[in-house]
């Protein structure tokens, strides 16, 4: 498998990432622009060609017997610009079509590829819905961006600047008193729209928020229905939904203010561009057709303004969706690969810690100088009580969280200096929820090799005592197990992992509680696979049963992230030490959360 490709970091900043993923295709974008710009325009001089046609006809011009020869320019112009109008809009929507789908893949796989280089601790503090939701928010967000400038507000410009040169080639007072209303208009849209948005995403919020605790009673309407609690709920609900609707009612008014508005000014529009027409037309400046066009580009150009103060609403909406998922997905990595990192390749597993410093806050050191030596080959338990730091050696040896001092070397090289998929890719983790896919049995198998064959899957299965139970589904290695495998037992489940991790074949395994939700029988059911799978490889087992680990070569007892002991299973009993302690006291295999000498009676 060969390393992934650079990742392509896209703009933190809205109008940035905008821009970034337009100036990608300027060829389609180009095309629609112009496009857009061609029917807009070509719709704005169907009044000029409607007012020539009438002028003509005022004026005698077309003798009735010669009507259809005499009329027929004006008639081919208005077919002309008709047909040119849809041509031009067919043609834009065809390019949209065409790179549109093509961009929200490439946004969508951009921001999916960055997300992924991200540290476990970021994924502790984001609940996975959340991040799924702002990778759609930002490529939504600039597809709808891009179609409310291009599709929406660069018409609607292109209609403007028509009319204005249409009216001022009238009558340059008719051209200047478009030109003031549009820029007063324009200005006040937007101001008006930003003081709208403001209301309109404190709405979004509170509606969030209500959204959020009606999600969290239905995931727990058990509780609701045992603890007797319905009425309760409704009320804790209602709290939340008066919040939601005053803010509701601040939005929807404000924004009735501003259409009040908006409708007042088009009135005067209107009136006013009309009442100049006739009294031009009454100076003998214009003639019946002028006044005819400007009539109907009056009302064009109301229609037109008043649909360009809802798009900039929409604008500030869609640009604050990706300054949304700008702001929470590209944060900074907190542990990049090192400039210079390589591929390493792995093939003895020998693991070492030299002088290893690493604490999660300042202050609570973990470890101080830890150092531990695992031989190529060997397997080894890893025991201690609750807090000694075994999970965390686990992490720092799979880089979920780097040390501030020391090194982690395999085979001789400090992991930092190798990229993190290297090393993972040497790595064969089975974990206590062995995070299994919503796809078919055949694919979470698979997963350890994408390149198996059939044969290779079905064998694995096989060796993991998983093959059995699949063939007994309805639809066998094709069939679906849920959403983190919820169709499946635990024993199940358990099994599909070491299958996975018999394919991937790492020339190291480190198991972290990986029997420890598992009953006996389940348990004892796997053991040999487990056996199996150690076969020649660098072996660490975290457990908290040390009947799962009493037979590997070698167990490290860990307290307060030091070790304290170390040697064989025969060799710590005979020690009396903690691990003696444990094995006395714990209950069917369970390793006690304490020190069974610290407790009281």
């Amino acid at each position: 498998m060969s390393e992934i490709d650079a990742i392509t970091v896209p703009p933190k900043r809205p109008w940035a990432f905008v821009w970034h993923y337009i100036r990608l295709y300027p060829g389609w974008y180009w095309g629609i622009a112009l496009l857009q710009v061609g029917a807009a325009m070509t719709a704005t001089l169907m009044p000029y060609a409607i007012g020539r046609i009438t002028g003509a006809v005022s004026d005698g011009l077309w003798d009735h017997s010669e009507l259809w020869a005499a009329s027929l320019p004006a008639l081919g112009l208005l077919l002309g610009l008709g047909v040119a109008q849809m041509l031009c809009a067919r043609g834009a929507t065809f390019c949209m079509i065409m790179v549109r789908p093509h961009q929200k893949v490439r946004i969508t796989r951009d921001l999916f590829a960055y997300l992924q280089q991200h540290s476990p601790r970021y994924f502790g503090e984001h609940f996975a819905g959340s991040l799924a939701q702002r990778i759609s928010e930002g490529s939504i967000g600039l597809l709808d961006t891009t179609w409310v400038l291009i599709v929406e507000m660069l018409p609607i410009l292109a209609v403007l600047i028509t009319s204005l040169v249409l009216l001022t080639l009238a009558s340059p007072w008719l051209g200047l008193s478009l030109l003031v209303w549009v820029v007063c208009y324009s200005l006040l849209a937007y101001a008006l729209s930003r003081k709208a948005q403001v209301l309109a995403n404190e709405h979004a919020q509170t509606r969030s928020v209500t959204t959020g605790k009606i999600v969290d009673a239905v995931g727990n309407l058990s509780s609701i229905r045992l603890f007797a609690r319905q009425g309760f709920e409704l009320d804790y609900l209602t709290r939340f939904q008066a919040k939601e609707k005053k803010a509701a009612q601040r939005s929807f008014f404000y924004q009735e203010k501003i259409r009040l508005l908006q409708d007042a000014l088009s009135i005067l529009l209107r009136v006013g561009l009309v009442a100049l027409a006739l009294y031009l037309w009454h100076l003998g400046k214009i003639d019946v057709g002028e006044l005819v066009m400007v009539a109907t580009l009056g009302l064009m150009i109301v229609a037109q303004c008043s649909f360009l103060s809802m798009q900039f609403m929409h604008l500030f909406e869609y640009i604050g969706n990706i300054e949304n998922s700008i702001n929470t997905l590209l944060q900074p990595h907190e542990m990049p690969d090192r400039a210079k990192a390589q591929s390493a390749v792995i093939n003895k597993g020998v693991i070492e810690f030299r002088n290893v410093n690493f604490s999660y806050h300042p202050g609570t050191p973990i470890f101080s100088n830890f150092n531990l030596h695992i031989r190529a080959g060997q397997r080894v338990g890893i025991v201690g009580l609750s807090g000694s730091g075994k999970s965390t050696l686990l992490s720092l040896l799979l880089r979920s969280y780097d040390p501030q001092s020391g090194t982690i070397e395999v085979d001789g090289i400090d992991v930092l200096d190798m990229t993190q998929q290297s090393l993972h890719r040497h790595i064969g983790l089975i974990p206590q929820e062995p995070g299994l896919f919503h796809r078919s049995l055949k694919e979470n198998i698979g997963y350890g090799d994408v390149l198996a064959s059939d044969a290779h899957i079905e064998l694995a299965a096989k060796r993991a005592h998983a093959h059995d139970f699949i063939v007994q589904m309805p639809d066998g290695y094709n069939a679906l197990i849920g959403e983190r495998g919820v169709k499946l037992s635990g024993g199940q489940r358990q099994r599909i992992a070491i299958a996975r991790a018999l394919l991937k074949n790492a020339p190291i395994l480190v198991l972290d509680e990986a029997t420890a939700s598992l009953d006996s029988e389940t348990e004892s059911l796997i053991q040999s696979s487990l056996d199996d799978i150690m076969a020649d490889k660098t072996v660490l087992v975290v457990a908290h049963r040390l009947s799962t680990i009493a037979h590997l070569d070698r167990i490290v007892v860990l307290d307060k992230g030091t070790i304290i002991e170390d040697g064989s299973h025969a060799q710590l009993l005979e020690r009396r030490g903690l691990y003696y302690r444990l094995w006395q006291h714990q209950s069917e295999g369970a390793l006690s959360e304490t020190d069974p000498t610290l407790t009281t009676a």
